[in-house]
């Protein structure tokens, strides 16, 4: 019998106790449970604008509020859900998953993760700030010339948004490259590509897509906040600009950024159907390369959007095709799980309920965006409702139902606690039911020609009834949130303490305590399979589930990082220092109008004071040791 001796523990450096402790963390599992956090409060605030949008809408002639104000809620409402929710709820799973998953100690630039995450709490704070000084942004979360220029959008509210999604755009480069190293450079000895979890290549394909996809609108915003701030004319047709421009940068990020929002959800649901069915994923493989293909092909279908634009016949027939085209890897997926599911011994709990629901949902949204690839069809059905019940359906039905299953799913490995059952399973039905309550019956408002983007509507016109429909849908949305919300309470409040693998899960996270310790894996495992955990907890499975005969059971020298210790980055206060001069610069170039009579606040000193703070937050960053027990930078 042959002994294995661990290596020397180092936990993190304890310098910092408190609330310092979570300022300075670069911990991943940290900085995950902060975005975790910060997108979950932006869900709240997202879902109490969409209410008071609902209410607006509920019977004909209504003035609950303005059409300022209504038009301020959905462009808000929009762009919240989109860069404020689903992405970092995805960088959230990522940060938490991707090193256990990958049976890493931490991720590949612990700081830089750190950066990202400060960035992003700023850059959205700066965003919604726009509420309180002068109006929040009014023109839609897709920021269409000309309602984006001075003469329509004569506040501040555009130039927060422009400035807002700049500072977001920064967050999701550093944290894409940060996710694309860890993933190519920090896999556990034996896991080749084709040996990780479906999750983690997803996640891999998204921060791809991320770092492509950034730089296309950071350009367009850079353009219009010179339009709007120094008066350049890249969208004012008067003065030789395009509109259309704008619609070809944003269409060009925005296509992608769709995908960016769902392929973390159909990372999740692919574990998760497995574990609950009790079988291996069906066709792995078919799988990760439809993945693959669909961030691929993502970036040859953006003028979909633009069908009604006058691009001409040429145009709109390669779009067509590319449209059609791009809905075969989504169909591989689709037939992929349900392959996975026939035959499986079926355990219905709640994290396998949202996975079911996200693909009965997709399903309906994909079917009716396929109705778009056609221009005549499109033509008809363009800044209608129907488009209203086709995107949630795609970012909701799937998006939120896939990241609330992974949830449930990861809950007991990230807190140590397993989610109530039964509340999970309350909250997934009220949640199904008034999803499809509220944006069911848009379909057919769309298609009886109600309008997207209007703040009330006339009597007569036939829409009352599905209107009020839709707002008693919302309102059973809330109420599953609320489910959710006092399940979170329960779970916190109980002493119970959940396994560390409450699943029989099939990945690495399951094999190492619940929650983790600080060091993750004290010892490097070695990976000799796909789903390698499944196959040392099961191995009279291998032959039968992958063609393979289980390998001699020798002991294993682990890999440390240096010298039989186990090194962790120390904490740092730099990230948040270089995140908060970056915004604070940014601010000084704005010209801040507030309401009182004849004042605007300009600080130009500001822009000098947030580059010094940034520069004394890089230079201490680029001199700072690495971790207490090593030098170096």
């Amino acid at each position: 019998m042959t002994t294995i001796a661990f290596p020397k523990l180092i936990s993190r450096p304890t310098s910092y106790t408190g609330l310092w402790s979570w300022i300075a963390t670069v911990d991943h599992k940290r900085i995950g449970t902060l975005y975790g956090i910060t997108a979950f409060l932006y869900f709240l605030i997202a879902g109490v604008e969409a209410l008071i949008i609902r209410g607006q809408l509920r019977e004909a002639e209504s003035d609950l509020i303005s059409p300022e104000i209504f038009n301020q809620l959905f462009t808000m409402h929009g762009t919240t859900m989109i860069f404020l929710v689903v992405m970092p709820m995805s960088a959230a799973f990522f940060n938490w998953m991707i090193p256990l998953m990958i049976g890493a100690r931490d991720v590949a630039f612990p700081r830089l993760n750190a950066f990202s995450y400060w960035a992003f709490l700023f850059g959205s704070i700066f965003l919604n700030l726009s509420f309180f000084l002068g109006g929040a942004p009014n023109a839609g979360w897709f920021g269409y010339a000309n309602l984006t220029g001075s003469v329509y959008s004569p506040g501040d509210g555009l130039t927060f948004w422009a400035l807002g999604l700049l500072i977001l755009g920064v967050a999701s480069l550093a944290a894409s490259f940060n996710f694309v190293v860890t993933i190519l450079n920090m896999r556990a000895p034996g896991m080749s590509l084709m040996r990780m979890p479906v999750f983690v290549w997803m996640s891999l394909v998204t921060s791809i897509l991320m770092a492509l996809a950034m730089p296309v609108i950071a350009v367009a915003l850079i353009q219009l906040s010179l339009d709007r701030v120094l008066d350049t004319n890249f969208f004012n047709p008067a003065a030789g600009g395009d509109p259309v421009l704008w619609q070809h940068l944003f269409w060009l990020f925005g296509h992608p950024e769709v995908y960016i929002l769902i392929l973390p959800a159909m990372g999740i649901v692919s574990e998760v159907l497995p574990v609950y069915s009790r079988k291996p994923l069906f066709g792995y493989a078919a799988v990760v390369f439809a993945g693959a293909v669909i961030g691929f092909m993502g970036w040859f279908v953006w003028s979909h959007h633009m069908f009604t634009v006058g691009l001409g016949p040429a145009a709109n027939a390669a779009f067509t095709i590319s449209t059609m085209l791009i809905a075969v890897p989504t169909g591989v997926k689709i037939f992929n799980w349900m392959g996975t599911i026939w035959g499986g011994k079926l355990r219905l709990d709640t994290a396998m309920l949202f996975s079911l629901g996200f693909i009965a949902m997709f399903i309906i949204g994909g079917l009716s965006g396929i109705t778009h690839a056609s221009p005549p069809t499109d033509a008809q059905q363009q800044d209608t409702y129907y488009i209203v019940a086709h995107f949630h359906y795609v970012l909701f039905g799937g998006s939120i139902l896939g990241l609330f299953a992974g949830g449930y799913y990861w809950w007991p490995k990230m807190t140590g606690k397993r989610l109530g059952e039964t509340l999970g399973k309350w909250h997934f039905w009220v949640m199904l039911v008034g999803f499809n309550v509220t944006f069911g019956p848009m379909h057919w408002l769309g298609l009886n020609g109600m309008p997207r983007r209007i703040s009330t509507y006339a009597e007569g016109m036939g829409w009352e009834t599905s209107n009020a429909i839709a707002t008693f849908g919302a309102m059973l949305i809330a109420v599953s949130v609320l489910i959710f919300i006092i399940n979170i309470i329960r779970t916190i409040a109980s002493k119970q303490e959940a396994e560390d693998d409450p699943w029989d899960g099939r990945t690495l996270e399951w094999s190492i305590p619940s929650p983790p310790p600080a060091y993750n894996f004290a010892r490097i495992p070695q990976v000799k399979s796909l789903d390698d955990f499944w196959y040392q907890k099961h191995p009279e499975l291998l032959h039968d589930e992958r063609g393979e005969e289980p390998e001699s059971d020798e002991p294993v020298v682990e890999e440390t990082h240096g010298g039989g210790s186990i090194h962790l980055p120390g904490m740092s206060y730099y990230p948040i220092v270089v995140a908060l001069g970056m915004v604070i610069g940014i601010v000084g170039f704005m010209e801040i109008r507030v309401d009182i009579p004849g004042t605007d606040l300009v600080f130009p000193w500001l822009s000098a004071v947030g580059i010094a703070i940034g520069m004394y937050g890089v230079m201490g960053w680029s001199l700072e040791p690495v971790s207490e027990e090593g030098g170096g930078h």
